[in-house]
């Protein structure tokens, strides 16, 4: 099986609701296989309570899962234009594997949710796609021939999936947000199959 590894971080559900439909893109892939994790939550001195998993989301993200895939894709929430600080945390305790190797030539994608239009969709895709060209892995994005690229009026960019949750934070996927993720998780799949 290829192995896909997607590992989100979310706060009000949007980014969780995005990554599972990119796992059902990736499990349209014949011999594809989804596996979604949580990165870690960070706490503050602002906020000193832990904060919870939800009882229905994903288990965390561990080293083991960065080795044992072929292909994995990211999803955070923007904060003022960049990824949330528990993905970048993540991605900042990941320096092992880049020495190793571990996560190069495998494939890569990226995804977001903002609360508003302008709030930085494409920029924390980008931000989010730096490390993993520091890693050496070959990122994936979404072709324009894929019309519900031209066609969204919320989320969408050839870099990866947006979503457009409103200012608070309760604006489900719409149709082609859906789309857009699945497709993302298709091709990122596809490439991992080929490559393998």
């Amino acid at each position: 099986m290829t192995q896909v590894l997607i590992v989100v971080h979310s706060v009000h559900g949007n980014t969780l609701a995005m990554a599972r439909e990119v796992a059902r893109g990736v499990e349209e892939i014949e011999g594809a296989e989804a596996r979604l994790r949580a990165v870690e939550p960070i706490t503050s001195a602002i906020d000193p309570k832990p904060r919870e998993l939800p009882e229905d989301g994903p288990s965390l993200v561990e080293k083991r899962d960065l080795h044992d895939c072929d292909a994995m894709i990211l999803g955070s929430p923007t904060r003022f234009g960049n990824m949330a600080s528990a993905m970048k945390h993540f991605l900042d305790g990941t320096g092992s594997e880049w020495f190793s190797g571990a996560l190069a030539g495998k494939p890569a994608g990226v995804f977001t949710s903002t609360s508003t239009l302008h709030g930085g969709q494409e920029a924390t895709l980008l931000s989010m796609m730096v490390p993993l060209l520091h890693h050496g892995m070959v990122l994936v994005g979404l072709p324009y021939t894929e019309p519900a690229l031209t066609r969204t009026r919320s989320g969408g960019t050839p870099y990866g999936p947006s979503h457009l949750a409103g200012p608070d934070s309760d604006r489900p996927l719409d149709e082609d947000e859906r789309r857009l993720c699945r497709l993302l998780g298709r091709r990122v799949a596809d490439m991992a199959g080929r490559l393998k």
